[in-house]
């Protein structure tokens, strides 16, 4: 919910920035570039040896290159934010020549103004001292890059993402908020390292006192002391019991430090994404100064990583990360190496002994937890976050100012350029980019390429969702090479009118599971992605969730017998919609595709409300701790699933069951009438009515029930329901297939 409302937040303030903007250009129209849906913008800031801007170079001098394949530059300019931005297409690349004419592609003309530039600064959580550098830093920033009237909006990242200042050309602002910033105490979170090799050394000493006391045990009883045997075994126990203590802690340390770094990242991971998508409407070059002490990279939040580059890429914003520990009197790496070195010398020892615990005990687990700490560097996860997104990463320095200083030359100074790409097989995957001049001494500053996918509206796309949109773009709308059912469901409550209900669901046999190289474990790979358009075609809702599955290997046939259940909420605006289902196995590259209508209808509390009608398969019964939360598919005791769209079985079914919930129009306390039809071909078969129960205490009807099979042919019918207060009626329908 956090996320949510963190995007929804950003995404208003880009809206009211477009506003301004908009306001602030509008007598200048013909400063507008207007790109294909389909080109490829690229912002290029190239610098010479010495690190000075270079703003003479035309479209000639410029080798655009996708995955080694040279592409035809489609439009070409200068932009120069302190003054006119100088234009020029591939035809008239030459500065020197006048009147230069747009290609095909492009309207590109000289205007008397340029479009303001626009910056976030993030502030990420910050030690005491770093936020010392970066105050320093942002307020050098806000009275110098700010003085050509750039738009920055000041946002702090702790467990959410914090708005402090929305977007404005007041410097004054601006300056409050990067105090409020650099201020303000975030969530502290404590490394367990030094505990860490405190446990280490005193578990090696122990390891050597149980050795010992075992030996003059062994001693004692060779030469018949049994007093002194049973004084060296206890001494013995007593170690082993120490032990047993220390590493008990040991893992607890590192279970609630991996959960720790988990929250960690993905709070600095969706906090960048809320910024950067709305950012993706607003003209021009973007930029995020991104002020961090470095990025936690666990595994799980490692995947979502691309997703950043990805999204910054797609929105043309570049990142320009801060290192604000400044000048490093150790690295993460080398408080990494203390903890190795110490468990190494427990190894040693316990291997020196006979008793090695490798294979499961603590020296693997600072193993992998090292691959984490190397991530956490400023060099790695930072680096390659400005590196990707054509911008660069400050570290070990104290001069923050001066770093900046580069970046707003970097914003103010750039060659743009657009190209339509020559491969056209938009496959979700990730496509690299190489600009090349003529001039080789030169050193060239952009992006390093992107997902080829189409685009889902203002919603990043995870790296594992690119393939599976691709595929299912590619897809041919009748083959379904898996079984893969799914429907969206309105359920129109008070407190929440938009709400849709949407489900999927497939065996898990449907999806291919692999053995590993030691045939111990089996592995499978597959997601489902979830794009909700409305009725102009665009992506209104992205819901998706990555399966990577794994388990012992003896275990496979039972993993495959389940089943794969995808259950998300949507809240959407009073409207038509279509939901797009995608099931995809990353294994095969297979793809299954279901689509499902949804009506939103609109918000009108004098008449009553109906939900979707869902034609159920099965239900289960909820303990009385679960009965005490009220569920859309809760009824009674049950909770209730829909049928997704099998057919339906006469040979196992003798009834069909439906639900549906109403709800009475305001301030009509009479009970609601229903009608209940079945039709086949628009052509009515049987018709009966009656009246339904009184509201319950949340003010609605939850109502279930059935009818026979027997008298049905094989074939499709459709279930109208219908509920009336004797003014209004509201009607819903859903089809069904009956089989022998």
């Amino acid at each position: 919910m956090k996320e949510l409302v963190s995007l929804l937040v950003a995404i208003a303030l880009s809206v009211s920035l477009i506003n301004r903007i908009g306001a602030q250009t509008a007598q200048d129209p013909d400063e507008v570039v207007r790109f294909r849906t389909n080109e490829v913008r690229l912002d290029i800031v190239v610098k010479d040896k010495k690190g000075r801007p270079v703003r003479d170079l035309a479209a000639t001098d410029f080798d655009v290159l996708e995955d080694g394949v040279s592409q035809k530059i489609q439009s070409f300019r200068f932009v120069n934010r302190e003054g006119t931005p100088e234009v020029a297409s591939p035809n008239n690349a030459e500065k020197k020549e006048s009147n230069p004419q747009p290609t095909t592609t492009t309207t590109s003309t000289v205007s008397n103004r340029t479009t303001p530039g626009i910056t976030a600064l993030v502030f990420d959580r910050l030690s005491a001292e770093a936020r010392s550098l970066a105050k320093k830093a942002g307020v050098a920033y806000a009275q110098e890059g700010m003085a050509s009237g750039d738009f920055t909006g000041v946002f702090r990242i702790d467990q959410s993402l914090i708005t402090l200042q929305s977007f404005t050309d007041n410097t004054e602002l601006v300056k409050v908020a990067i105090d409020n910033a650099t201020s303000a105490t975030g969530s502290s979170y404590v490394s367990s390292a030094q505990r860490s090799r405190d446990i280490a050394d005193r578990s090696q000493v122990l390891d050597q006192q149980i050795d010992s006391s075992g030996a003059a045990a062994s001693s004692a009883g060779g030469g018949r002391d049994s007093g002194g045997a049973s004084a060296a075994g206890q001494a013995a126990g007593a170690a082993a019991q120490e032990q047993a203590l220390l590493q008990m802690e040991q893992n607890i340390n590192t279970q609630f430090e991996a959960l720790e770094r988990d929250q960690q990242g993905f709070a600095t991971i969706n906090g960048l994404l809320a910024v950067i998508n709305p950012m993706r409407n607003l003209p021009g070059r973007k930029t995020i100064i991104f002020f961090s002490e470095g990025l936690k990279m666990p595994t799980s939040v490692q995947a979502k990583f691309p997703a950043v580059i990805s999204a910054a890429n797609r929105a043309n914003v570049s990142i320009y990360a801060i290192d604000s520990a400044g000048l490093r009197t150790e690295s993460g790496a080398a408080e990494s190496a203390k903890e190795l070195n110490s468990l190494a010398a427990q190894r040693m020892g316990q291997q020196s002994r006979g008793t090695d615990r490798v294979s499961n005990g603590p020296y693997m687990k600072a193993l992998e937890r090292n691959e984490e700490l190397l991530r956490f560097d400023p060099r790695s996860g930072l680096g390659s976050l400005a590196d990707q997104t054509g911008g660069f990463l400050i570290h070990d320095t104290n001069d923050l100012a001066m770093g900046l200083r580069r970046i707003n030359d970097d914003m103010h100074g750039y060659y743009m350029i657009t190209y339509v790409p020559k491969n056209e097989d938009y496959n979700g995957r990730f496509r690299q980019i190489n600009v090349k001049l003529s001039r080789p001494s030169l050193e060239v500053q952009t992006r390093k390429g992107y997902y080829a996918v189409e685009s889902v509206g203002q919603f990043p796309v995870l790296d594992f969702e690119a393939p599976a949109i691709a595929a299912a773009r590619n897809a041919n709308a009748k083959s379904n090479p898996f079984l893969f059912m799914g429907s969206a469901v309105s359920f129109p409550a008070p407190s929440r009118p938009g709400l849709s209900l949407i489900l999927a669901e497939a065996p898990l046999s449907a999806f291919v599971f692999s053995p590993s190289s030691d045939n111990k474990t089996y592995s499978t790979n597959f997601s489902i992605v979830v794009l909700v358009r409305d009725q102009k075609n665009q992506v209104v809702q992205k819901l998706s969730q990555h399966y990577p599955l794994s388990g012992p290997l003896d275990q496979l046939d039972t993993a495959k017998k389940g089943d794969v259940l995808f259950y998300r909420e949507a809240q959407l605006s009073p409207g038509t919609y279509t939901v797009e289902m995608i099931a995809y196995d990353g294994s095969t590259e297979k793809v299954s595709v279901r689509n499902s209508a949804v009506e939103i209808p609109g918000l009108d509390d004098t008449k009553p409300r109906l939900s979707s009608v869902a034609i159920l398969r099965r239900a289960d019964r909820l303990t009385a701790e679960e009965q005490k939360r009220d569920q859309p598919f809760r009824f009674g005791e049950l909770l209730v699933y829909p049928n997704l769209g099998e057919p339906i079985l006469k040979s196992q079914n003798k009834q069909l069951a439906y639900f549906f919930t109403a709800w009475p129009a305001k301030g009509v306390a009479a009970n609601l009438q229903l009608t209940l039809e079945i039709l086949q071909n628009n052509r009515s078969l049987a018709k009966t009515s009656g009246q339904l129960p009184a509201a319950d205490e949340l003010g609605q009807i939850k109502y279930a029930s059935s009818f026979p099979l027997d008298k049905f042919q094989s074939g499709g019918y459709e279930l109208k329901v219908t509920v009336s207060d004797g003014t209004n009626s509201v009607s819903r329908s859903t089809k069904f297939i009956v089989a022998p």
